[in-house]
């Protein structure tokens, strides 16, 4: 079997939103460089989550740098809408995206980067992760002693009621995409259980005239965008716990749950005879378990030393002690919005700057390349 290798200055990993915008920035530059998406399509990222889930942002703020959204301002796009609107963003631009491409490792040789990706390797001078914080799916260990009877689902594998069987449901997880889930499932008629701390809620209807007028623009122009940010003292303390933890429910309220019939319960923390048990030792009979409960960082296939608690180690993106490695997509990456489609722009443009600024001072003899600047050889 042959192997494929080409090389780039530049190969962004990830083809969303944060993969776009940096590729954005990159073909301003006029620089040579390659987006690695796993999809068969751009957006997939975006389709391949719940049939019901919008956004939580109007179109006015869902638009990357050059391009509008194609819908009403105040409208809250459907997830397709958004991978749609990716697709025909990477198309406008004639930005190079290559499509069903897993990056499975990523090192160093000398000045070198190298990706693989089953028989492909990709050599670059820099390597931008155009990813977020949530790759990989986390559920407890004890969800594998459930009766094999119960249907359990990651909230990345929910689509819609119908892949449920009848009877009971548990949400383990009291954030946003549990709250949204159990109000889809408590309007398809089911009993339903949500297991999980508070969260807290915002203080206002995204979708009111008041939200739409003041309190959106103010919340995430100023607070999230502006005020909540690694440079502002306030931002750099509530970083380690945005990091941390789930944030407040932003369209679901707890007194829209309460009318629905969902039942409120404390953590799941274990189980017997092979059923979920609650804290406080009461078990629930229920048919089917959706985890909400998040996502690993995901990001064990880098190797190189840049692997933090909570996410990798950077500054604004840029990986000091790995020269020629960033990153554009994390949470809280620079402020609140960097996971917020309005906030990634701000990112990509930092991290394009800087890799230009990298590009500028590099001296060309000390760059060891084994191919040119988009040379594909065959072996």
């Amino acid at each position: 079997m042959s192997n494929e290798m080409v090389s780039y200055d530049t190969i962004v990993i990830g083809g969303g939103q944060a993969g776009l915008s940096i590729g954005y920035f990159l073909k301003q530059q006029g620089r040579d460089f390659m987006i690695l998406d796993a999809g068969e399509r751009i957006g997939d990222s975006w389709r391949n989550r719940w049939d019901s889930l919008r956004l939580f942002t109007p179109a006015r703020y869902n638009a990357l740098a050059g391009m509008h959204f194609p819908a009403p301002s105040d409208a809250f796009p459907t997830k397709d809408e958004m991978a749609d609107y990716l697709e025909s963003y990477a198309a406008h631009f004639e930005l190079p995206v290559r499509l069903g491409v897993r990056v499975d490792r990523l090192w160093k040789e000398g000045n070198r980067f190298v990706a693989t990706a089953g028989d492909l390797q990709v050599e670059a001078n820099n390597v931008v992760v155009a990813m977020a914080n949530f790759q990989r799916a986390r559920v407890p260990a004890f969800a594998e002693d459930l009766q094999s009877g119960i249907v359990q689902l990651h909230s990345s594998e929910y689509a819609n009621p119908s892949q449920l069987q009848d009877g009971d449901v548990l949400i383990v997880g009291a954030g946003n995409s549990g709250s949204e889930i159990a109000m889809e499932l408590a309007r398809n008629g089911r009993r339903v259980w949500m297991s999980g701390r508070d969260v807290g809620q915002i203080p206002f209807r995204i979708d009111s005239r008041a939200a739409h007028l003041v309190l959106i623009r103010l919340v995430l122009r100023f607070l999230f965008h502006r005020l909540l940010t690694v440079d502002t003292p306030m931002g750099r303390k509530l970083r380690p716990k945005a990091l941390a933890h789930s944030g407040p429910l932003i369209r679901v309220k707890r007194d829209d749950m309460a009318a629905a019939g969902i039942e409120r319960a404390p953590r799941t923390v274990g189980v017997r005879d092979g059923l979920p048990v609650l804290e406080g030792d009461r078990v629930l009979d229920v048919a089917n378990v959706i985890w909400c409960t998040g996502y690993h960082p995901g990001f064990s296939w880098i190797d190189l030393p840049v692997h933090g608690e909570h996410e990798p180690l950077h500054e604004r993106g840029v990986v000091e002690s790995e020269p020629g490695l960033y990153f554009v997509g994390l949470h809280f990456q620079y402020a609140v919005s960097s996971t917020m489609i309005h906030g990634i722009e701000r990112d990509a443009r930092y991290v394009a700057d800087d890799i230009a600024a990298r590009s500028a001072q590099a001296a060309t003899p000390d760059v060891a390349r084994s191919l040119s600047p988009g040379e594909v050889r065959v072996a």
